[in-house]
């Protein structure tokens, strides 16, 4: 089957053993002693020929899961539901390994066989267990540029789907009939705005025409499997490309709970867009982020909707309201793309702290200053009156409290106090009447 692929030399393609991880060359080695073959394949060769460093490294082979397991005992854990993956664990490094897929159309349903396929009513693949050649593999594969192979042992790339030429053309091309390819597993349209996001690349044109009338697939796919999809949109370094995809694509409602209704206003969505931008810039800058600030961006809008309906129509106190808001906003977005509860109660904090921000009197300060959540509040609210969505009235004087000393914070609350403080009432009993 390998005589089908156009056959690239080692002075053909830029792709050497010193740019490949130690552990995947260990892990093809050992494969291939076993009597197995083993191939590098997918991202990391389409990132070496664009010369970006990969960040991980996956491999193909002809050895089923459970021999995969076998060789590389407790190194080695099988993963997956829909279609069965191995990850071979060297310290913090995950190299994952993954049986050349068949034609699952072809496939004959066998409950006692780790080789069947199963599909709901919809086309979209809930099993895909279906193992084959390294030429049905690659017709498996989702997208052109992900589709190479690499043998280290001969330092030649392999390439069925002309790979090679729609990266060099930076195109974002899907393997056989789109319309077909994105039933199947409408996540593959994400994928796709994703990749040309990272990358840069223009989505082919039959690609790209498939999208729209398939886009409603994405909510029979289930909540966490979407969650963990925008973890890879938002949190890779390329946050703001990759939601100006989606919203090319009319994509965000079907991760973001009624996103196309609530974030209509100009200044909403500049706050959205200046925290991509700033989650870009903590990535590139080596810092760290949490999903539970952007997916608080993200909701923001919804929140403060619910929150003054909730006070219209009950008379309820401002945070209280916003405490009922949170809950019912979370609940809701949980049933699209569910946040784990880690993230939803940083956004809590976040939302609730927005209050506390705007109470500069007392002592009240010193302990907003010493939540856990101070920092990423604080820069919330900063991005909120940059972004004009309220008054750029308190962020410059907690920038201040925070440069200050301790013996000049309590001088600012001093002067803030002074300002702010009530002159008492007079007594309204007459004089003549008082003891």
């Amino acid at each position: 089957m390998i005589n089908t692929a156009r056959t690239f030399s080692a002075s053909e393609h830029p792709i050497t053993p010193d740019n490949i991880s130690i552990n995947a060359i260990s892990v093809m080695r050992k494969l291939r002693e076993a009597g197995f073959s083993a191939y590098l394949v997918g991202g990391a060769l389409r990132d070496l020929y664009l010369g970006i460093k990969p960040k991980d490294f996956d491999i193909a082979t002809n050895a089923t899961p459970e021999q995969c397991k076998q060789l590389f005992r407790r190194q080695a854990r099988i993963i997956g539901r829909r279609f069965q993956i191995v990850h071979v664990r060297f310290g913090r490094e995950i190299i994952e390994l993954t049986t050349f897929r068949g034609d699952h159309q072809a496939a004959t349903a066998n409950p006692k066989s780790n080789q069947h396929s199963a599909a709901n009513a919809s086309g979209v693949l809930l099993r895909d267990n279906v193992f084959g050649s390294i030429e049905e593999d690659a017709m498996r594969r989702d997208f052109s540029c992900n589709a190479l192979y690499y043998d280290d042992d001969s330092n030649q790339v392999f390439d069925f789907c002309d790979s090679v030429s729609d990266i060099q053309a930076r195109q974002i091309c899907m393997i056989g009939e789109p319309a077909i390819r994105f039933t199947e597993d409408p996540v593959r349209m994400l994928r796709a705005v994703r990749f040309a996001a990272k990358l840069g690349f223009k989505i082919e044109t039959s690609t790209d025409q498939a999208i729209a009338p398939h886009a409603h697939l994405l909510s029979a796919i289930p909540a966490a499997r979407l969650f963990d999809e925008t973890l890879k949109l938002f949190f890779q370094g390329h946050a703001e490309a990759s939601f100006d995809q989606l919203e090319h694509y009319q994509l965000s409602q079907f991760l973001i709970a009624d996103f196309d209704r609530y974030a209509t206003d100009p200044a909403q969505k500049k706050l959205i867009s200046l925290a991509l931008r700033n989650t870009d810039r903590r990535i590139q800058q080596g810092k760290s982020i949490t999903p539970a600030f952007l997916w608080a961006i993200f909701l923001w809008p919804k929140l403060q909707y619910l929150q003054r309906e909730i006070q219209r129509l009950y008379g309820t106190a401002p945070i209280p309201a916003m405490h009922e808001a949170a809950q019912q906003c979370i609940q809701e977005q949980n049933y699209i793309a569910a946040i784990p509860k880690r993230f939803s109660t940083t956004m809590r904090e976040i939302w609730a702290l927005q209050f506390s921000l705007q109470r500069i009197q007392g002592k009240r300060p010193f302990r907003t200053f010493e939540h856990p959540r101070f920092r990423a509040a604080y820069d919330f609210l900063l991005l909120r009156e940059e972004s004009g969505e309220c008054p750029a009235e308190f962020g410059q004087w907690w920038t201040d409290f925070q440069q200050h000393s301790t013996s000049q914070r309590e001088a600012m609350l001093d002067e803030t106090n002074s300002k702010t403080r009530r002159p008492r009432k007079r007594s309204s009993r007459h004089p003549s009447t008082s003891r």
